[in-house]
């Protein structure tokens, strides 16, 4: 038992000028500006969900000039509602399959009266297609739009009350 309480001694004053060279050697303790690490070689695996891309292709279809909305009726009704308690769908009247290296795109949307229904649907197809490619990093090897409706202004405004005199 005294043997051990003198090497117990001895080691802990070897330890007290030891515990700050560990401290430097274990890890490079040097931050640059950014944190993007130097090697971008380094193995490993990206998956982009589905959700992820219908979102993307959400976003950029409702930024085409005379996209009124996406979706069928039912849809927009859900959307409808979902809107009021802040809780969107961006990617309500989208659908993706994707692979992996490649995606496709099927949408549903409504146009706004009096935009030209097919220079909209190529702006929708144009843009969907960039913005997968670009933000995801895809090849994207068709989007089909499909035109459900035709939003007239004015004409909507009838249709929700008389929908919440229903209600």
């Amino acid at each position: 038992m005294a043997e051990d309480q003198k090497n117990t001694a001895p080691a802990a004053e070897t330890t007290k000028p030891q515990a700050a060279a560990p401290q430097a050697s274990r890890v490079d303790r040097t931050f640059s500006s950014s944190r993007v690490p130097a090697d971008t070689d380094a193995a490993g695996k990206t998956t982009i969900a589905d959700g992820v891309v219908a979102k993307v292709a959400g976003i950029a279809a409702r930024e085409v000039a005379g996209v009124y909305a996406l979706g069928g009726g039912g849809a927009r009704a859900f959307g409808a509602i979902r809107d009021a308690i802040n809780a969107t769908d961006l990617s309500q009247g989208v659908k993706v399959e994707v692979g992996e290296t490649q995606a496709a795109a099927d949408l549903t949307i409504v146009v706004e009266y009096p935009a030209p229904i097919q220079e909209v649907a190529d702006n929708v197809r144009a843009a969907v297609a960039g913005a997968i490619s670009r933000l995801v990093g895809l090849e994207v090897v068709e989007v089909n739009v499909e035109v459900n409706d035709v939003h007239i202004a004015g004409a909507d405004d009838d249709d929700n009350e008389s929908e919440s005199r229903v209600a």
